[in-house]
């Protein structure tokens, strides 16, 4: 082991949260309809399966982009060959007008201030090589994907401060949240470096209030730093209120001209609104020169294939096929949604009310045998391994409250949802019966030992009776 590095033989990758493991579970025993029906059925995972359709009936229309031709004629060598790291310029224009259309064009974006990166993870990471150094802290708003404590942290050194949020108001950031991470960083002594929101929310599945955005950009331009907004599910928003992108508020407050202009930063893939995560496309937008200069060397490291650019900047510039595939992408997401919520309901589960995302954020704290987390995770086990559902605990997210999950509901088809809620049912209707069992044993034990001490109380005074005689 002396041979290897620290990297490689510390334990902070954060591969044994349950969120992984959860994982690690479901691959040794996949639900398959046919071949495994009795198998663990994969709600841990936030992937957008809902509109393959009509992207492969796309791919259909236009062999020329599939078959890497232009005009007819093959340009596959030229795209086989070296590229540099700055990306085709076609996919950059379509990827940032698509960015746009997502947003109901009410921001524009420039190629310039573009980096392409393989995924958000890689984008979440190298910001964090761009902002900080090892040892300087960002301020995360709980609960938080748990792939942050991988992605930001482990390789850079950086550390992460909770902001804590709780239920009592939706999970919503306040003020006084924001200013006691903050000071809870210096007590530690670190450097506060930044501030890194998902908007929507993941696990909440909710978009972030106009008032939690202005609080964001008074926070950090109070405080001198950066902010990082991760809006790769901006195109999941299925309902009310509609999405608002920080660069939005930025320029609705007029600051384009101001410092703090350069230290607001998004990060945006195609994995989740595209539902294409295997293409690894993901991208980091900064008005700050350096930011992008320094962003673009990096990316040396995790490009995206210029094949993978040619595809996508011919899909992404078909302007019918995406305006199509965003409103359908909405109404299925919408419907499926429903779906979840109302199996939930019949389970005797609620969730917070949620208008976006891939996932749920349920509450099942009335299930735990005690407000703790130990019972979170005793709950956890048994609807993995018994009920074979494997969903995300929310101490694995973070959560300073047990008993939540995030319970994912687009990666699979209608009929294993369906499938999943009936077991969840019946497993929660056990749970009632088995508390309703040991209740009823219990009163009956104290009704039992009632009539014992009556007994001996009264024994006890008939003997003291007869001696008095």
């Amino acid at each position: 082991m002396g041979l290897l590095s620290r990297k490689v033989t510390c334990n902070s990758h954060g591969q044994d949260s349950s969120y992984f493991l959860g994982w690690q579970e479901y691959e040794k025993n996949p639900y398959d309809e046919v071949k495994n029906p009795k198998g663990i059925i994969q709600m841990g995972l936030a992937e957008n399966q809902l509109c393959f359709d009509l992207l492969e009936s796309w791919l259909a229309k236009n062999p020329d982009a599939v078959s890497f031709k232009r005009e007819e004629q093959s340009i596959f060598k030229e795209l086989a060959l070296f590229q540099d790291y700055h990306g085709l310029p076609a996919f950059k224009k379509a990827l940032v007008d698509f960015m746009a259309e997502i947003r109901g064009n009410k921001v524009s974006f420039d190629t310039d201030h573009l980096v392409l990166t393989a995924g958000a993870t890689s984008a979440n990471e190298t910001l964090m090589f761009c902002l900080a150094e090892k040892g300087d802290a960002i301020l995360l708003p709980t609960p938080y994907y748990p792939g942050f404590d991988r992605d930001l942290k482990w390789r850079t050194g950086v550390e992460i401060v909770p902001i804590q949020c709780s239920s009592s108001n939706g999970f919503q950031i306040t003020e006084s949240a924001l200013e006691a991470a903050y000071q809870e960083a210096q007590r530690k002594n670190l450097r506060v470096k930044g501030v890194l929101v998902t908007n929507p929310s993941n696990p909440l599945g909710t978009t972030m209030s106009r008032n939690e955005l202005d609080l964001l950009v008074n926070f950090v331009t109070d405080k001198e730093i950066h902010l990082i907004s991760d809006e790769i599910y901006s195109g999941t928003v299925f309902s009310s209120p509609a999405f608002v992108s920080i660069i939005e508020v930025l320029k609705d407050r007029k600051l384009e001209n101001t410092q703090v202009w350069e230290r607001v930063h998004v990060v945006y893939s195609l994995s989740k609104d595209l539902g294409l995560p295997g293409f690894r496309v993901g991208a980091i937008y900064s008005n700050d020169p350096i930011v992008v200069a320094a962003a673009t060397k990096m990316s040396s490291f995790g490009l995206v294939s210029s094949q993978t650019q040619y595809l996508l900047s011919a899909m992404l510039s078909d302007k019918k096929f995406t305006k199509e595939y965003i409103s359908k992408n909405h109404k299925r997401l919408q419907k499926r949604q429903n779906k979840l919520v109302s199996g939930l309901e019949k389970a005797g589960i609620s969730c917070l009310e949620s208008n976006a995302g891939l996932f749920c954020w349920v509450d099942m704290r009335h299930l735990l045998s005690s407000n703790t987390f130990e019972a979170e995770m005793e709950l956890w086990k048994r609807i993995v391994y018994d009920v074979k559902l494997n969903i995300s605990p929310g101490s694995s997210c973070h959560c300073t409250e047990p008993g939540w999950f995030r319970v994912c509901f687009a990666n699979m088809s209608e009929d294993t949802l369906k499938l999943a809620m009936q077991r969840l049912k019946s497993f929660v209707s056990s749970i009632i019966i088995d508390n309703q069992t040991h209740q009823d044993l219990k009163n009956m034990r104290k009704k039992n030992r009632t009539k014992w001490v009556f007994r001996l109380s009264f024994q006890s005074f008939h003997d003291r009776e007869q001696g008095e005689r």
